[in-house]
């Protein structure tokens, strides 16, 4: 007789030990909730220091901005208040698609849980393909800090709302933009990073993963994403809307 059978009425000790460490629970943790406090501890953690950076940057163009008030107005009235829209309401958008990822992976729907995040993926690029533009118009306008930069267009400016500057006062327009292009193009990194994750998460969910009980690094992930999102809910109106002058 197989030493190794199992009496009538006796519980598999193998199967036990499989249900209670299942093959996400890493070895380092005994329980599956302990895994996913930590992560989740982890992660608000990363959170508090890209808060801390951040906020060093608002800091800086709050305090330059009461410095040099004309110049940062004037210069905030040249940015494309269209544009600056449009990509608010498409990282809004991501939020939503994200947090149904979130939900999807939660009751265990794989067809929700693909489409979100290739939603989410797709209005992300979308908003990076806006602020290229955006760049690209601050280009052609010699808008760039450095050698090439212009103040023509607050010196002698076209629109007859804008109040002439000085051309010292001009030159510090040159803050704004360098704060502009800091402030929005490390925005723009975490979102590339975010979609280059997004990638390997959504490659990963089409193999099955996330919908098994283990929803811990697509909830983690969407924290990440929406403290991206809200971010820039605070970079539009600090660079594109405060004291600008009204639309025609």
């Amino acid at each position: 007789m197989d030493s190794q059978a199992i009496a009538p009425g006796h519980a598999d000790p193998h199967a036990e030990h499989d249900e209670a460490h299942p093959a996400y629970l890493r070895h380092h943790f005994v329980t599956v909730d302990q895994q996913r406090e930590t992560a989740s501890f982890g992660m608000w953690l990363f959170l508090l220091t890209e808060i801390m950076f951040f906020g060093g940057l608002f800091m800086a163009y709050l305090l330059y901005r009461n410095w040099y008030y004309d110049a940062f107005v004037a210069s905030s009235n040249t940015l494309g208040i269209g544009l600056g829209t449009t990509n608010t309401a498409v990282l809004i958008l991501t939020s939503f698609t994200m947090a149904m990822g979130v939900y999807s992976a939660e009751i265990r729907n794989r067809k929700g849980l693909l489409i979100s995040l290739s939603l989410t993926i797709c209005l992300g690029l979308v908003f990076l393909g806006i602020k290229s533009v955006e760049y690209h118009d601050k280009y052609v306008e010699h808008h760039i800090p450095g050698a090439s930069f212009s103040v023509e267009d607050f010196v002698h400016p076209t629109d007859k709302r804008d109040v002439p500057l000085a051309p010292d006062m001009a030159q510090h327009a040159q803050l704004f933009f360098f704060l502009y292009f800091a402030m929005t193009g490390m925005h723009a990194l975490h979102m590339v990073i975010g979609i280059s994750i997004l990638f390997i998460l959504l490659y990963q969910a089409w193999h099955g993963a996330y919908v098994n009980g283990h929803t811990s690094t697509i909830d983690n992930f969407g924290l990440y994403w929406h403290f991206v999102d809200i971010v820039w809910i605070f970079l539009f109106p600090l660079l594109y809307l405060i004291s600008r002058h009204p639309l025609k």
